[in-house]
């Protein structure tokens, strides 16, 4: 059996891989683990907060967690729906001392996860994972009486953080006059991002947020564009923020429909943090995925970027490590750490939108700072991983790629963390020489350390 913890909680088909007795079984170790680790405050009975998303299956195992952790002798505060970086702002402004958050973010509603957070919104690191892995289903004390943890509702601190997002832009900040559609992939940030957006004078047209438990992510949000993008424009609107399923994630499309991704976002931001000298060191923390044109956009601006293994936990542990102030990927997660403690998707639309209102500029022409080369990954499966990073045919292979593109173009192979597959992706000025490349590297691949 692998690692029950993946890169970002515990994830899986719900009552199929992720069963109330499983909720609960790990709900019951993270109380034991960061408790003895001495994660909790040393007075009083340790507080949690428990938040889901819309998922119909969300609501049986929030009972399940709650009862866990109650039965732990944890007092659990409930604050129902919400957005993840919602419930890690909470359990930082609350001083909570574990936050446990349902959702699988962009998965289909089927699947659910469990993400905890320890006291000041953190995510926990894999040495407490892996003791709550091995402490599963042990023998305990169980308290009794007025020891065990006592459950309440708290549904009001939605607004404490719907607050703090529109605090986030400053006293003076308005955005009045701008036009924006968010499609809010009916989930969990339905009601906090129209909320936030309104509350600051912009013109908000919502789509997609009616959540009814079955809906989530079915066709809509950051994974499937179409929607938002003919919106704007039947709207004429001057830009569109679409979400995912738990709103950690936030991609735009610019007034006439065209795509602004997480790269691009990135730039925008890190330019307009620089010249208010709040981008600490002047760098901006990124993958290895990052579009290469991202890459030559910063180096332009005078901004340095430290790249990192694929995964926002990678660009966190960057910009904790070395107190960097904007961090995030191609997908839409970015991380504001003057405000946040994990990628918040409502969060970064607000502050891209009081870029245009700032500016008087259109998203296309902030957008433009950057040109996305065009970008192709192959992914080559039934292949030992392995020895596609030492075996000398491939990296010969891929120097006289490299030498061949250029500082026009770049070449990364990736291994797959959970599957026999690696990953070829090629960058380059045109979509036929990415592909090329891309399709000569990958056959390389396949035939030096195919499995069969």
């Amino acid at each position: 059996m692998g690692r029950l913890f993946g890169t970002d909680g515990v994830r899986g088909l719900a009552n199929g891989d992720l069963t109330a007795e499983l909720a609960l079984d790990l709900s019951v170790a993270a109380a034991h683990v960061l408790g003895e680790a001495g994660a909790f405050a040393r007075t009083g009975r340790p507080r949690a907060l428990v938040g889901r998303d819309p998922r119909a299956s969300g609501e049986f195992l929030e009972a399940a967690v709650v009862a866990g952790l109650a039965s732990a002798g944890v007092d659990v505060i409930r604050v129902g729906v919400l957005p993840t970086p919602g419930l890690a702002y909470l359990v930082a402004a609350t001083g909570a001392d574990l936050g446990v958050m349902l959702s699988a973010s962009h998965n289909p509603m089927p699947d659910n996860g469990i993400k905890f957070f320890a006291r000041g919104g953190v995510k926990l690191d894999d040495d407490l994972e892996d003791a709550i892995e091995l402490r599963l289903r042990e023998p305990w004390q169980r308290p009794t009486g007025a020891g065990v943890g006592r459950v309440t509702d708290d549904h009001g601190l939605v607004d404490t953080y719907v607050a703090h997002l529109d605090a986030s832009l400053g006293e003076d900040a308005s955005l009045k006059g701008v036009k924006i559609v968010i499609d809010c992939a009916n989930g969990a940030a339905s009601k906090t991002a129209l909320a936030a957006f309104a509350a600051q004078g912009a013109t908000v047209i919502g789509i997609h947020h009616t959540p009814d438990g079955l809906n989530i992510n079915d066709r809509c949000g950051s994974t499937h564009m179409e929607d938002l993008q003919r919106a704007v424009v039947q709207h004429g609107a001057d830009l569109g923020i679409a979400l995912d399923g738990d709103a950690d994630r936030c991609l735009a499309v610019d007034a006439r429909g065209v795509l602004v991704d997480g790269d691009q976002i990135l730039a925008i931001l890190a330019v307009a943090m620089r010249e208010k000298h709040a981008l600490q060191s002047d760098t901006v923390v990124a993958t290895v995925m990052s579009n290469l044109g991202f890459l030559h956009a910063m180096r332009s601006q005078g901004i340095r970027v430290d790249q990192t293994k694929v995964g926002d936990r990678y660009v966190l542990e960057s910009m904790n490590a070395n107190g960097f102030t904007l961090g995030g990927e191609q997908s839409g997660h970015v991380i504001l750490s003057e405000f946040a403690t994990t990628g918040d998707g409502v969060l970064t639309g607000l502050h891209l939108t009081a870029r245009i209102a700032r500016t008087g500029r259109t998203l296309a022409e902030l957008a433009s700072v950057m040109t996305r080369l065009p970008q192709v990954m192959v992914n080559v499966r039934g292949v030992d991983k392995l020895r596609a990073g030492s075996d000398l045919e491939i990296k010969a292979a891929v120097s006289a790629a490299t030498r061949r593109l250029g500082d026009s173009g770049r070449v990364l192979l990736r291994p797959s963390g959970t599957e026999p597959v690696v990953r070829v992706m090629v960058e380059a000025p045109t979509f036929d020489e990415a592909q090329e490349v891309c399709e000569e590297l990958a056959g390389i691949v396949q035939a030096r350390v195919s499995l069969t």
